[in-house]
């Protein structure tokens, strides 16, 4: 007899034990905790107008009213859109929508970092209503009006949101787990927005039907074009200096940078030899417990340079930030994962520019296609 959980709907009997008599799922076994009530809360007497003082640009009001409609068509929406082309603004109008027709709002994303980011933008945008944070060791409170959490979080939702909007699906970890995949689609009771920058092809060609749309945003709300890495390639010791003499020119400048390496055990060895050569640095990683505070310095320029890994690839926008991915010939790096790094550059309309470079022993496939993927959007100005 076929067996599926009904948490994560898995039916691999692998993944199945007993304990006291009962079936379980080792898939989905850490998900334990308090659930949310389904129970509608009270929603009247609110202003549910989000506060923006700024305007949108004609595509991303376009591309806003056609989630809109979509939503009320009852379809599911990919939005495919360039980093920095504004995804979370194109939101705002389907959130107030569901709000006033009383809806449970979620807004989910891989992780922790940008959930905590992205809660307290929600929160000035829509100041009128409750806007709730959940991740791990943050999660007593259950219950908002928009709830922005962890794709682990979604476990405690049972067809509970009207509205869910998932951004950067390509992200660790949620990219290609099944469970996680399975929690989000058990925690919609209406309908969903998927956005991403890098979405793959499986879901693309998953939204090409009639319950689906997919819309697509190739270029930044200020009009200006990408800005394409540039190649160094360099052997042994001259990667270094080469690193050290861009970095030194940047802070010359008054450039903030971030230098990114493809693990932790080499940010850390990199760190060690740029900290004696420039001041004014620091490193960043997963497993730095004060990275929150190091990346709140680096905003307010106490810190010129970070040396980081993939934590900060996604979620960050800094006036005249510089890139540079060293070692960019490593095996971790995709040609999706060194867009969305790229993607750091120029995201501001007063610094629509700026240089991202790869440093590495040799060219590489992926290398070649993330250059030109930004060509080829480039080409839709």
């Amino acid at each position: 007899m076929e067996y599926t959980c009904p948490l994560c709907g898995n039916k691999d009997p692998k993944y199945f034990g007993y304990r006291n008599g009962k079936i379980y799922c080792r898939r989905c076994i850490s998900f334990h905790g308090e659930m949310a009530s389904n129970e509608v809360f009270n929603k009247i007497n609110k202003n549910y107008e989000a506060n923006i003082n700024y305007s949108l640009s004609e595509e991303q009001e376009e591309i806003s009213l056609k989630i809109l409609e979509g939503y009320k068509e009852k379809k599911n929406t990919l939005v495919y859109a360039v980093c920095g082309a504004g995804k979370t603004e194109l939101v705002f109008k389907v959130i107030e929508y569901a709000l006033k027709n009383g809806g449970h709002v979620g807004f989910a994303i891989p992780r922790k970092d940008v959930v905590i980011e992205l809660k307290e933008r929600l929160a000035r945008t829509f100041d009128k209503n409750k806007v709730i944070a959940l991740y791990g060791g943050h999660n007593k409170e259950l219950i908002g009006d928009i709830i922005v959490l962890t794709t682990h979080q979604l476990y405690r939702y049972d067809h509970y949101f009207d509205l869910l909007i998932l951004d950067e699906i390509d992200a660790f970890p949620y990219k290609d787990n099944p469970t996680l995949e399975a929690l989000f689609k058990r925690s919609i009771k209406g309908n969903y927005v998927m956005m991403s920058a890098t979405p793959s092809k499986r879901i693309i060609e998953e939204f090409n039907s009639p319950f689906h749309q997919i819309l697509k945003l190739f270029h930044r709300y200020h009009k200006n074009p990408l800005p394409v890495p540039k190649v160094k390639i360099e052997f042994l010791v001259f990667k270094y200096i080469f690193l050290l003499k861009k970095l030194k020119e940047f802070i010359k400048e008054n450039k903030p940078t971030l230098v990114f390496a493809p693990t932790i055990k080499e940010s850390e060895s990199l760190f060690s030899l740029v900290r004696i050569f420039l001041k004014n640095g620091n490193v960043v990683h997963s497993k730095k417990e004060d990275r929150a505070e190091i990346i709140s310095d680096f905003r307010t320029n106490k810190y010129k340079f970070l040396i980081t890994t993939s934590v900060l690839e996604r979620g960050v926008t800094l006036p005249n930030l510089q890139v540079i991915i060293f070692h960019s010939d490593h095996e971790l790096y995709n040609a999706r994962a060194l867009i969305q790094i790229s993607g750091r550059v120029g995201r501001v309309k007063d610094y629509p520019s700026g240089e991202i470079i790869y440093i590495a022993s040799k060219n590489t496939r992926e290398m070649e296609e993330s250059i030109g993927t930004i060509k080829g959007y480039n080409k839709d100005l």
